[in-house]
């Protein structure tokens, strides 16, 4: 509707609007998370946590909203027909911008259960949407490095019981879990550097979804493998995707049954797993590579 108004104009008022919406909404999302912690009843600390996911898929579709308004961006997508909300699913995407982000949650918002995302522990302590991580019940883990396990040999296996444990707040709630596979986004200078095999992605780090395949057992079967791909731009920035100058996008989802052995496995102690769970994943994303390919062309 307003995608007439110069590139500038359009990114300053989506800002502004993107802005509005969360400080709006953030302090009833703190509200409804404090008083799940002060009232210790399973009932009522259902509903909250139920309040708390409304609020924050209203937050994702009036960002639809502002997104409609500003954006001539034309989409391409398939496979979204497939997906179910009262599903448990583990969800991945390849890389890009920023915009990947909200890409998602359009797509997905009330389609499938709210995406989750697994964060460095010292994440909770960002201004604002730290909280709000928190209040969506986000799970924070410590990992450790291979560097500092080596040192301290009796903290091996404590970050698997730390997914483990965060995990199973979701056994009875359908979820879906989301990790960006290459750790990072996407640019020709990381590329390089990695020497990546693939054309338009970096090297996928499986350990992230391993520990959650490990953790959640038998609750999550399904990944829900995304590829989103911006033709005419290798990486847009999230400024050129407020101010309208990505001209369009193509999006693919596809659903793939986790095979059944890698279920309730432990990634950092069972060393056949984390071998076998490697070797599927670099077969994956040398498939979304291949398709990459295609939708740039």
């Amino acid at each position: 509707m307003l995608g007439f108004l110069p590139p500038v104009v359009k990114g300053f008022l989506a800002a502004c609007l993107l802005a509005m919406n969360t400080v709006v909404l953030a302090p009833f999302l703190m509200a409804v998370s404090l008083l799940r912690f002060l009232v210790p009843l399973v009932g009522f600390q259902r509903r909250c946590t139920a309040a708390a996911v409304w609020i924050a898929e209203l937050w994702i579709a009036i960002n639809s909203q502002w997104m409609r308004l500003t954006q001539r961006m034309q989409w391409e997508v398939d496979g979204i027909e497939q997906l179910d909300k009262d599903q448990w699913y583990l969800v991945t995407s390849n890389h890009q911008s920023w915009a990947d982000i909200f890409i998602l949650q359009h797509l997905l918002n009330r389609k499938i259960p709210m995406l989750k995302f697994f964060l460095k522990q010292e994440l909770i302590w960002v201004p604002v949407i730290g909280l709000c991580w928190w209040a969506l019940d986000f799970p924070f883990m410590k990992r450790y490095s291979k560097e500092y396990l080596e040192k301290h040999p009796e903290k091996r296996g404590q970050d698997f019981e730390s997914t483990r444990r965060a995990c199973e707040k979701f056994e009875h709630l359908p979820v879906s879990v989301f990790n960006f596979l290459e750790g990072t986004r996407y640019t020709p200078a990381k590329h390089d550097a990695q020497q990546s095999p693939y054309k338009w992605l970096l090297k996928p780090k499986a350990g992230g979804i391993g520990f959650v395949v490990g953790a959640m057992g038998s609750s999550v079967k399904t990944l829900v493998d995304i590829t989103i791909a911006y033709p005419g731009h290798t990486q847009p920035s999230f400024g050129d995707f407020l101010c309208g100058r990505v001209d369009n996008v193509k999006v693919r989802v596809q659903k793939r049954e986790i095979p059944s052995e890698f279920l309730g496995r432990s990634y950092s102690d069972d060393e056949d797993f984390r071998y076998e769970f490697q070797q599927w994943v670099s077969a994956l994303w040398k498939e979304k590579d291949q398709l990459m390919e295609e939708l740039h062309r």
